[in-house]
């Protein structure tokens, strides 16, 4: 089968593997109909992830046809259409049982990282039975590819996280798919504003297409200085950092509101400055979170009710034979105007 391969920092290629065989009793092998690139999967291009070793098929994104099942699996069978869920869970131990499916004793994110993912023609699922969901007929595919991760993501780390309220005021720190997916979801609970930051105007403009009610194109003291004029000096409640860069970090640190609360999304590969010096006595809150996609059911559910539509992320698709292209046009987001790519197999 084709696959993306991770050759190491800087290096991925297009290669023939052998297709992936039941290893254990709870696993299925899905054959793969679509999936994309995320955001962390160019973190670990850059080698900002160490789990991920060179050798590794890229993705943890998709949907696709259940090619086979192991003794175990009880409740999908060959033929049925599914989603795969970024996050493996075995749904017994005790991570599990506390509903932080990231930290699964053997699962969590290990798609794509830690085992061969979703990048090519078919993937091992472990733990399939907790691990996979059935596509309802009546849901758009493509939408659905959003829920493997970012929905969840921008949902859970941010909007959850984040402590999101009727009539609060909310910063998301980068419009990219993350970031835009925190948009749409933090509109469940209604708040007063929600100011996008980006330093793209292509971005900027499908977050107010989603909901955005200001958009604020800078960084850095530029950014600070413009939320801190439209909230009357006084900052956000909520303040979501979506990039994964220390300069997106710090604005959070310069915009939250005394009470407020910062909710890290993105993937970070080096030191961030944290200044309790100007933020001890602040009553402030830090959190930090892997996605957990235990809101997945409930997400599936809001799609297909046509309450959110996550196909708008999508701007490109390719066949996996052009999949180095999805990448090359994915990373220059900025002149390609990308968003999120489908890549069927």
């Amino acid at each position: 089968m084709k696959a993306l391969v991770y050759k190491g920092p800087g290096e991925k290629a297009v290669e023939d593997r052998p297709v992936p065989d039941v290893k254990d009793p709870g696993d299925a092998i899905v054959k793969i109909s679509k999936t994309t690139i995320c955001g962390t999967d160019l973190h670990i291009l850059k080698g900002d992830v160490p789990t991920c070793s060179p050798g590794r098929i890229l993705g943890h994104e998709g949907t696709g046809v259940v090619e086979k099942v192991g003794a175990g699996v009880a409740a999908f069978r060959t033929g049925d259409h599914v989603l795969i869920s970024c996050i493996s869970a075995c749904g017994r131990c005790e991570y599990c049982r506390r509903g932080m499916y990231s930290h699964c004793s053997t699962g969590g994110w290990i798609l794509g990282n830690q085992i061969d993912g979703t990048q090519a023609e078919y993937v091992r699922i472990p733990h399939a039975d907790t691990s996979l969901y059935r596509i309802p007929e009546e849901v758009d595919e493509e939408a659905l590819v959003m829920l493997s991760d970012i929905l969840p993501t921008g949902f859970e780390c941010g909007v959850l996280n984040g402590k999101v309220v009727p009539g609060s005021t909310i910063a998301i720190v980068g419009a990219g798919p993350i970031g835009l997916a925190a948009l749409l979801t933090a509109q469940f609970y209604s708040p007063a504003e929600i100011i996008m930051i980006d330093l793209d105007d292509n971005r900027l403009e499908a977050a107010k297409r989603f909901g955005a009610t200001k958009t604020i194109n800078g960084a850095g003291s530029k950014a600070v200085e413009a939320v801190m004029k439209l909230t009357g000096g006084r900052g956000v409640d909520t303040a979501v950092e979506a990039v994964g860069v220390p300069a997106s970090f710090l604005v959070c640190e310069d915009i939250i509101a005394p009470g407020g609360t910062i909710a890290n999304v993105g993937v970070h590969g080096t030191k961030v400055d944290l200044h309790l010096e100007r933020l001890w006595s602040q009553n402030i809150t830090i959190t930090t979170r892997l996605v957990d996609t235990v809101t997945t059911p409930m997400l599936l559910k809001t799609v297909a009710a046509h309450k959110i539509d996550p196909t708008k992320l999508i701007t490109h698709r390719f066949k996996l034979d052009r999949i180095l292209d999805a990448y090359d046009t994915f990373s220059r987001a900025s002149e390609t105007q990308a968003l999120k790519v489908i890549i069927e197999a």
